[in-house]
């Protein structure tokens, strides 16, 4: 069985989300279907995107598991963003989290040390 994902976050101010997410994700979208959308490529068939929706933005929360954690982290640290949350869990999983300027948050999750 296939699974494509399209993970959605609505922004208020669709210039100011393309900046933010091109620094957290570290590139420019993958594609930009149209006026009020951008779409990056996480993994293969697995993609985050940004809409200007401004009645519904703050409301997003993601989590993206990966395998490079510290790295990722210290790659967007380099960009000028710098995480809201850090969390371990009681069986090591490790969490980072990002709020955009809307409230959204988008995590990156890492297996335990």
């Amino acid at each position: 069985m296939a699974v494509d994902l399209f993970a959605g976050i609505p922004v208020s101010d669709y210039a100011r989300a393309l900046t933010w997410y091109e620094q957290l994700l570290g590139a420019p979208p993958a594609f930009i279907p149209n006026d009020t959308e951008a779409v990056w490529e996480l993994a293969e068939h697995r993609y985050v995107y940004v809409e200007h929706r401004p009645g519904h933005a703050g409301h997003a929360f993601h989590t993206v598991f990966v395998d490079d954690l510290d790295a990722r982290v210290a790659g967007i640290a380099g960009r000028g963003l710098n995480p809201r949350d850090r969390e371990t869990y009681s069986n090591g999983v490790r969490k980072v989290t990002y709020q955009d300027p809307d409230g959204n948050e988008l995590g990156f999750g890492g297996a335990p040390l």
